[in-house]
């Protein structure tokens, strides 16, 4: 067991961490050299093991951090042999083992290198991606220029600076073994960490997959965690926070001789850089000479000819640099995030030719809490914005061990995308880097676009009806806040539109008009109905909770890694609301969210889905229900999208449709399949900001129009409509790590659809002599809605249903509606609408008549 000891004078840079948390690493001898320990700023997972070789958060000799992976590289050719090599791909993962994955790929020599990605590039099709659950930011995206890179024969090498838990290559594996099977994998990290039953796993997923899993490290160990190490670490970091208020904590300046004010010019951003360095206030900007024909990295593959191609022109970029770096002792060459390797190679290059002491190490998006201890793995941290205007929005970057390190010069190497005014910025990572030495260097990397890759927005926007609105937003319509969602509605609060229930149902069963031409008088509860409201909401909001965080991150894993979300009005909305506080939440995205108008028998608002190709890419649009019953509006969401596609050409919506609870196993993407109650399902427009159900009329809604709602202001008093979604919300943190364990389970199992629900709606109008599917209810939350909008005739509970039925129970009494206990039902309740349609099904004072 290897303890938190002094060597001499040098102190492990994990003893800090070991001693306060009881975080202890057992293993090979050398993993003290290659490891320390920090803590996350992550409420995922508590510790990070803080690499010395992978030049991510340490500054390290660019020779030591190339070497780390080249010997691994070495390791896999022996083990693959030349012919088999030659037939293998490298893939690395984003953004801490980019250049270790190149690295390996050198060592590997005759392979071509792929890495994958957190920035979407416009006109590149995503051949595939997945999650990294504990990552600070877990999408990953694969874009490779030729798609066939990752369809061939041979030996796939996955490559990460650690191989932990062994989910997030798993993960990987899966996902790419389904679109592009092939019969042997090598998993390659700097350290194997796993515990022994994270071990028995590989064995047993290479026998489910049917191929050949081999895994090469440099040292191996695992990591002893106390149960609390989670709570404990959290509690750590606030503390230390807390007392880290000034903003010397943010930026550690320190003073030096000969760090006083600059002199020197900076280029305006974006400006072309010359043959001459050209300078402005502390920075010197440095132009390369970088050949066109080489990619900035693996983003999109990098071939053994792009390797020597750059090869040979490094001698002379390198001597582009030795100009300005002058008489510089001590050098630090600071790449960018996922840009890893050209700095990387330009540092070993500067390395050779100088007697400089050069370190390399990049910026990075991952938070890590800062302590000045010799023990602890992360002493400084400097703090800036981010400057390559990200997928996933704005937010903090950070670089590591950087302030404090005394370093002459250092050489910031950036992507042209990255090379922003943010760059710049007085808060910028420049300025940043100005503070802590004499002289700063940027050297702008052109990033690669592929040839075949071209600007999308402009071909995939129809024309548009001048006359479509921009969405309606509260609190002018709605009572949600206004970025909450978008209606795509027009306002009809001013039209009467309601009309008695009994007359509603006469007519819509007799075919004289259809449910979306008028609608119901808004049902407002009893104060003991309102209770049950209320009850139910505080036993359920976990429950809840869980299942919009499983449907939310089985959409960013599976779907897009920044999705437009749309709700189907108006069932769909408040849970369309709860995905994007979720994404908020635990991933800090600001994703755009609409509701739209879909009518069983008419389709969907086809001036909306107009408005959204026009505003975002479909490819990026998932759709949000609240529930699945008997699977209707699913199957008319896939037909009205077809329609579409077919009417307007140019790129198509996935009708594919994502649903808090599917219960009638409609669809794929879901985060519950058991029926239970939804609270939002209870009310009417109380619940869901106000808004009716939605019209469609031909006299109100015309060729160029939304679909039509209406806005109740008056029922403001009753409004619960924020208060369902904060009682919710403050749930997340209590069921992230459920969440997290119930979609590893999901990403991996078959969900195709069964239509279970549908069969059972059949079988039911039959046995009770309906004889009209459209009449019979399923599930808890459409049950609920024939009790509050439609004529009931009956309600099927199953046997031994508890508390999810208490609602139920007491609108079916209060309308007198008898309940009839059913043994063998699949949902927990079906609600019968009166088949007999005459306003004879009803009573003088409302309650039901049997039917005769």
């Amino acid at each position: 067991m290897m303890k938190a000891t002094k060597r001499g004078e040098v102190v492990w840079s994990g003893t800090w961490v070991a001693e306060r948390l009881g975080v202890e690493l057992v293993g090979d001898e050398e993993i003290s050299g290659l490891l320390g320990l920090a803590l996350r700023r992550n409420p995922k997972r508590a510790h990070l093991l803080v690499s010395n070789v992978l030049g991510k958060h340490v500054p390290q000799s660019p020779a030591v951090v190339w070497r780390a992976g080249y010997e691994l590289g070495l390791r896999v050719r022996e083990l693959l042999g030349d012919d088999a090599a030659r037939q293998a791909v490298v893939l690395g993962y984003a953004e801490t083992a980019t250049g270790l994955g190149h690295s390996v790929a050198d060592g590997l020599g005759l392979a071509p290198y792929l890495h994958s990605t957190r920035r979407p590039v416009d006109g590149v099709a995503r051949a595939g991606g997945f999650e990294e659950s504990h990552s600070h930011a877990t999408s990953h995206l694969l874009l490779p220029e030729d798609p066939r890179l990752l369809a061939g024969d041979g030996a796939l090498v996955l490559v990460d600076d650690e191989f932990s838990t062994g989910n997030t290559v798993l993960n990987t594996i899966r996902a790419l073994h389904e679109r592009y099977p092939r019969g042997h994998y090598v998993i390659v990290a700097l350290v194997d960490m796993r515990s022994p039953e994270d071990r028995g796993r590989l064995a047993d997923f290479a026998r489910e997959i049917g191929a050949r899993v081999d895994l090469i490290a440099s040292a191996s160990g695992t990591v002893k965690l106390p149960d609390d190490v989670l709570a404990k670490g959290q509690a750590l970091v606030a503390r230390h926070e807390s007392l880290a208020e000034a903003p010397t904590a943010r930026t550690e300046p320190r003073s030096e001789p000969g760090s006083g004010p600059r002199t020197e010019p900076l280029s305006e951003p974006g400006t072309e850089p010359g043959s001459e360095p050209r300078c402005v206030t502390g920075v010197t900007r440095v132009d390369l000479g970088w050949p066109a024909s080489v990619p900035d990295g693996g983003r999109h593959g990098f071939t053994p000819e792009h390797r020597a191609a750059l090869d040979a022109a490094l001698p002379a970029m390198a001597a582009r640099l030795s100009t300005p770096l002058g008489d510089a002792r001590r050098v630090l060459v600071l790449g960018f995030e996922e840009l890893m390797y050209a700095p990387l190679a330009l540092a070993r290059e500067v390395e050779k030719g100088t007697q400089a002491q050069v370190r390399y190490s990049t910026t990075t998006r991952s938070p890590v809490l800062a302590v000045d201890d010799p023990g602890y793995a992360i002493r400084t941290r400097l703090v800036f914005p981010a400057h390559d205007d990200p997928a996933d929005g704005p937010g903090e970057r950070y670089a590591y061990n950087v302030a404090g390190g005394e370093f002459d010069a250092i050489v910031a190497v950036v992507d042209s995308t990255a090379d922003t005014p943010e760059l710049h910025a007085p808060d910028g990572l420049l300025a940043r880097l100005a503070e802590h030495a004499p002289h700063v260097l940027l050297a702008v990397v052109p990033s690669y676009v592929p040839d075949r890759a071209v600007p999308a927005k402009p071909e995939r926007q129809p024309l548009v009806p001048p006359t479509l609105p921009e969405p309606l937003r509260g609190p002018a319509f709605s009572s949600y806040a206004p970025d909450e969602v978008g209606w795509l509605l027009q306002d009809l609060s001013d039209v009467d539109l309601e009309a008695p229930t009994e007359e509603r149902e006469e007519a819509i069963q007799g075919g004289g008009a259809h449910y979306a031409e008028s609608l119901p008088v808004e049902y407002q509860p009893s104060a003991e109905y309102q209770a049950l409201f209320q009850s139910a909401l505080e036993v359920s909001a976990a429950r809840i909770a869980q299942a919009v965080g499983v449907v939310t991150e089985t959409v960013l894993a599976e779907r897009s890694p920044r999705p437009v979300l749309v709700s189907l009005a108006r069932a769909g909305t408040p849970v369309g609301v709860l995905m994007r506080r979720w994404a908020q939440a635990r991933h800090g995205l600001d994703l755009p969210h609409y509701a739209v108008s879909i009518v069983r028998g008419r389709g969907i608002d086809a001036n909306a889905l107009r408005w959204l190709a026009a505003h975002h890419d479909p490819a990026d649009v998932v759709f949000v229900d609240g529930w699945t019953g008997k699977g209707a509006i699913t199957r008319e969401l896939a037909e009205a999208l077809k329609a579409h596609q077919q009417n307007e050409g140019g790129p198509g919506f996935d009708p594919e449709i994502a649903v808090l609870a599917d219960s009638g196993s409609c669809v794929r993407t879901y985060g519950t399949r058991e029926d239970f109650l939804i609270p939002s399902a209870c009310l009417n427009s109380t619940v869901s900001g106000l808004i009716s159900r939605t019209v469609l009329r031909a006299d109100l809604v015309g060729p160029n129009d939304f679909h039509g709602g209406k806005f109740y202001r008056e029922l403001a008093g009753a409004d619960v409509s924020t208060h369902f979604l904060d009682t919710v919300e403050a749930r997340f943190d209590e069921v992230a790590d459920a969440v997290d364990a119930q979609v590893k389970e999901m990403l991996s199992a078959d969900r195709a659809p069964t239509w279970e629900g549908w069969a059972a709606v059949e079988r039911i109008s039959e046995e009770y002599g309906i004889h009209d599917v459209n009449l019979v209810k399923p599930g808890v939350g459409e049950t609920t809605r024939v009790l509050l909008r439609r004529v009931p005739w009956k309600i099927l509970a199953r046997a031994g249903a508890g508390a999810d039925l208490d609602h139920v129970r007491l609108l079916a009494e209060q309308r007198g509606v008898p309940v009839d206990e059913v043994a063998e039902l699949p949902y927990t309740c079906v609600g019968l609408i009166h088949p007999k349609y005459t306003r004879g099904a009803t009573g003088a004072d409302g309650k039901a008549v049997a039917a005769k």
